[in-house]
């Protein structure tokens, strides 16, 4: 194999965690092959929040400037009661946010990221994307990995020294990383329904009404939780509720009973049922997630990321930026490591999990507290009411503050 070959990273996946690799390794002076089924890239979803752990790699990789010219960046995230619409605690973001953290907290729409994780790519040398075509199989090659890909008009293999798995929670590079029955996905048993709404529409005065316009607004129930935040400049709101669900369509939204919300909002304020019937369509997401537990990496030179690796449920909404964290640490293990990949991919792994199981533990963590009854929601308010908003971001700093190490080879 030449060198090119030798030091190209072939990535499958060309959404949030495929193009933040893909930028990381090109940053880092490797070749890049994106392969992307889909034939245009779009985004899929609608709002994502994107907290300073991710907006700091992004910055590094020179994304948040574009991401910027229609991100929103809220001034707190605010809890509030559903039924009674009572402030229950505030986490205080904005500018106070970027002195705690030195890096924004931005709300906005997944295709904006999408945007500009392109237009950045475009710029980038040496990356090559290639829509329309699938990695179908896998072997290992004389110095590396052998990916065959294939096209509606052709089939060719391509070689490198790395394959990156970043084809989401669907993955089908994962089967080639572990061949047990828990390598597939699998439904949580929770639906996520989301709008979008104009600021100037109906709804979005139903919202100014009950929510707060400049920051995300979070609702608890025990019925089900909404998340609710600015994008697109402030000239719309995202809307997202969770509630228990059937599973549905194997994809990001499917057709689901909207009397499975309604029923799961009794007992909330007329004014946010009022804003629910107001936004008219609402599109059902089923939550998958994945076993943590099964291998994320190959000693012949396959990683997973993102959530191909582990894909959890978005409570703590820190999905994405799990997302851009393994990107970014694998290129930089995989740079201190130059000649030993398979030392550079156990080292990452290693690394990587004791975290994303802390973020999926605040996650479940988020939900119970969320969605809690009787004495445990008395408790919950309590808590929030004698926690300061001060203490309450400063209960983030493990989260927030993180910053990507520098691989020490020992």
């Amino acid at each position: 194999m030449d060198d090119t070959k030798f030091r190209q990273i072939i990535i499958a996946g060309a959404g949030i965690a495929g193009l933040t690799a893909a930028l990381a390794f090109a940053k880092r002076g490797y070749p890049v092959k994106l392969i992307e089924q889909a034939q245009r890239l779009e985004a899929v979803g609608a709002g994502i929040q994107l907290s300073p752990n991710a907006t700091r790699i992004l910055r590094q990789l020179g994304v948040l400037d574009k991401l910027l010219q229609a991100a929103v960046r809220p001034d707190a995230v605010v809890l509030k009661d559903a039924a009674t619409l009572r402030e229950l605690g505030r986490v205080p973001l904005g500018q106070d946010a970027e002195a705690r953290w030195q890096a924004p907290y931005l709300v906005a729409h997944r295709a904006d990221l999408q945007d500009a994780l392109m237009a950045s790519a475009a710029e980038a040398a040496g990356i090559e994307i290639i829509t329309g075509a699938r990695v179908t199989d896998v072997a290992t090659a004389r110095d590396g990995i052998a990916a065959t890909v294939e096209t509606a008009s052709q089939t060719h293999k391509t070689e490198g020294f790395l394959l990156v798995g970043a084809d989401g929670v669907w993955s089908s590079i994962r089967g080639r990383v572990s061949n047990k029955a828990s390598s597939t996905s699998r439904f949580s048993g929770e639906l996520a329904w989301r709008a979008t709404i104009g600021a100037d529409s109906v709804a979005g005065k139903a919202f100014a009404a009950v929510g707060v316009v400049n920051c995300v607004t979070t609702f608890l129930h025990r019925g089900f939780h909404m998340v609710a935040y600015p994008v697109s400049k402030g000239a719309a709101f995202n809307l997202v509720a969770f509630t228990k669900g059937e599973r549905i369509a194997e994809g990001w939204s499917g057709a689901a009973d909207p009397a499975i919300l309604a029923k799961a909002m009794r007992g909330t304020a007329p004014g946010l049922i009022r804003l629910v019937e107001d936004a008219g369509k609402w599109m059902a997401w089923p939550i998958h997630t994945v076993d943590q537990q099964q291998p994320w990496t190959t000693p012949e030179g396959i990683a997973l990321i993102g959530d191909a690796a582990h894909a959890m449920t978005p409570f703590a909404a820190q999905g994405a930026a799990m997302a851009i964290e393994d990107a970014a640490t694998l290129a930089e293990c995989l740079a201190t490591f130059p000649t030993d990949p398979a030392t550079g991919l156990r080292v990452w792994e290693n690394l990587r999990r004791p975290r994303v199981a802390k973020v999926a533990r605040r996650g479940a963590l988020n939900h119970l507290a969320w969605h809690a009854t009787g004495p445990v929601a008395i408790a919950r308010n309590l808590f929030l009411k004698m926690r300061s908003p001060e203490k309450l971001a400063a209960d983030l700093d493990w989260l927030y503050g993180w910053q990507q190490q520098k691989f020490i080879r020992r």
